[in-house]
């Protein structure tokens, strides 16, 4: 059963939000202390490799 035009193009602009929302929010968590990034269970490095761009909004 092929799924249709529609339902895929939805998917695919789905997918790309929740990505630049990572990265968004990545880039976000970047400007965070490494105390508070750790308690938040998350390490610079990780973060750094997630939000490689950033986004202006």
């Amino acid at each position: 059963m092929s799924t249709s035009f529609f339902r895929t193009a939805f998917d695919r602009i789905a997918s790309a939000r929740e990505k630049q929302a990572r990265r968004y929010v990545g880039s976000v968590l970047l400007t965070l202390d490494d105390e508070t990034l750790k308690s938040l269970g998350h390490s610079r490095e990780e973060l750094s490799r997630s939000a490689r761009s950033s986004y202006p909004f």
